[in-house]
């Protein structure tokens, strides 16, 4: 039973002075109830609460411990990259390394830029693609979430949509304007934003797989119907792989899909644990950017010395391993085990999964887009997600949010999982 006496007293006192009680929506439980607990240890695939509960973790900090918690190789990174002091406003060798390595691992990513969040470097490679253009309009996605800068929150994912609240106030309309919203998986509508607006789109935004409105796949040849749309209309594609980057393999979306954009933007794994973004593409497109173009950009604490050292070790250790090997066996397992609870408790289910990311639907229709994923059972899900938490088990408090697997879970993990899954399933 998990007991929540210290979490509901710091939660109570959150409440009068952070709005919500939380520094990020999703992690309030407004979408499945109750209230959230408060985290002071991680380790491994594990996490433990401020009352003791130990709880097996398929959030892993919403994607970036994908070496599991406290790996000690980056503690050991923080640690002698804090004594050298924790930010200059200079620059650093680490900055050095650091886009050496994104270089050499992405294909086709020629230079990069580090920052601070993902939400900020989806906003620079958009204005970077504008500036690149010279075109004003932009395309996105329903249900895709590239972060929370006024243009993007049209019809987004993550915690706008599980609020309910796609559009966020304080947004003037005009500041949307240039942003066109089309369904995912569906190459018609592309066509007919362009036709629509000739000559006018700087470029299309896109999670090559969507994980913010649960985890839905591109169909066989959407992504390469992406690249040559835009290609044909002098439009850029930018790949977001904030949450895909470094976790679907070392090159990313685009380097397992053999799909090569012209910008792509990054944070999560890169960092090691801690707050980074950086966007990158070819050399011709990102000499635009200040000091030596017109495209403007800055941050006080990018290349922080702190995240480049984590970020250098987690791609380190995920080049010098056979992380991605591992993580597909323990995705498969998951994959198999989940399904197999769900058909013995007679629960439809849709198991999305690619490689070490996963969202389970409680729908008996194929899911591929945001209207698909709309169509989830949602109080089910709600009933799933406290069950699995009575027995132990911390998925993401959301119907459309993915889960993560890391290095660190172990088969007994797995197994584990998937035995609290058939119990749950069947109480349902």
């Amino acid at each position: 039973m998990i007991t929540s006496t210290k979490s509901e007293a710091l939660f109570a006192e959150a409440l009068r002075y952070i709005p919500g009680g939380v520094n990020s929506p999703v992690r309030a439980f407004r979408a499945v109830g109750g209230q959230p607990f408060f985290v002071n240890k991680a380790k491994g695939a594990h996490i433990f609460d401020v009352d003791g509960n130990e709880l097996i973790d398929y959030v892993g900090t919403w994607g970036p411990a994908i070496l599991g918690h406290a790996h000690p190789k980056i503690i050991q990174a923080v640690k002698n990259a804090a004594e050298q002091g924790t930010s200059f406003g200079i620059p650093n060798p680490l900055e050095v390394e650091m886009a050496r390595l994104v270089c050499a691992s992405v294909p086709g990513l020629e230079k990069v830029r580090m920052c601070n969040s993902g939400t900020e470097a989806c906003m620079s490679a958009i204005r970077l693609a504008r500036g690149f253009a010279r075109r004003d309009k932009i395309i996105k996605f329903d249900g895709c979430y590239h972060g929370h800068a006024d243009s993007l929150l049209v019809k987004a994912g993550s915690g706008a949509l599980t609020f309910g609240h796609p559009d966020s106030a304080g947004v003037p309309a005009a500041f949307t304007q240039h942003t066109i919203v089309v369904p995912f998986n569906e190459p018609e509508a592309v066509r007919a934003a362009f036709a629509a607006n000739p000559q006018q789109i700087a470029g299309i935004i896109v999670e090559p797989v969507p994980g913010n409105a649960g985890l839905y796949l591109p169909k066989p040849g959407y992504l390469e119907f992406l690249r040559d749309v835009t290609s044909a209309d002098g439009a850029l594609l930018i790949f977001d792989e904030v949450m895909t980057g470094f976790r679907l393999a070392l090159g990313g979306a685009q380097g397992r899909f053999g799909i090569q954009p012209d910008l792509s933007c990054f944070g999560k794994i890169i960092g090691g644990g801690l707050p980074v973004g950086a966007f990158g593409g070819r050399a011709e497109i990102m000499d635009l950017l200040a000091p030596l173009g017109p495209v403007y950009q800055a941050g006080t604490l990018s290349g922080n010395p702190l995240a480049m050292a984590a970020g250098i070790t987690a791609i380190k250790e995920l080049s010098a391993t056979h992380a991605y090997a591992a993580l597909e066996e323990s995705g498969a397992a998951l994959e198999t085990g989940m399904k197999n609870a769900a058909k013995s408790a007679k629960i439809p289910v849709q198991f999305n999964r690619i490689g070490s990311m996963f969202c389970a639907y409680f729908t008996d229709q194929p899911v591929h887009n945001l209207a698909d994923a709309m169509k989830s059972d949602r109080a089910r899900f709600t009933k799933f997600f406290h069950g699995m938490l009575r027995e132990g088990v911390y998925i993401a408090p959301s119907q459309f949010e993915a889960g993560f697997i890391s290095t660190a879970h172990t088969v007994a993990d797995i197994e584990k999982t998937v035995e609290a899954a058939a119990k749950v399933m069947k109480a349902l």
